[in-house]
């Protein structure tokens, strides 16, 4: 999993294990998780109802799209490098040797 959370949203980007494996079950039980945090502790903040998906089919494209949302908060103009962003970064996944191997600048 690769995530970046800025202050009015979130980019995750997950890969399924199994044929049995869910996006849509997955991205409600975080909502919902995270929800309720957010709630108790941000009453101000509340997820969307909705969210975007899309299917990633192959190396170059899952490099093009890590590399965006690493790049999200530079955009956003919160830090000069993705690496200065405390709020993302990688489950499982080696973030240097990946962008390093296939996502080069």
């Amino acid at each position: 999993m690769v995530f970046c959370f800025m202050p009015d949203h979130c980019h995750l980007i997950s890969m399924g294990t199994g044929d049995d494996s869910d996006l849509i079950l997955g991205v409600e039980e975080f909502k919902q998780l995270t929800g309720h945090w957010l709630s108790t502790n941000y009453p101000e903040f509340k997820w969307e109802k909705s969210f975007y998906d899309r299917i990633i089919r192959n190396t170059e494209e899952l490099a093009a799209t890590v590399r965006y949302v690493l790049d999200n908060p530079v955009r956003g103009g919160l830090v000069s490098n993705w690496y200065e962003y405390p709020y993302s970064g990688s489950i499982g996944l080696d973030l240097d040797t990946f962008l390093e191997e296939l996502a080069p600048y």
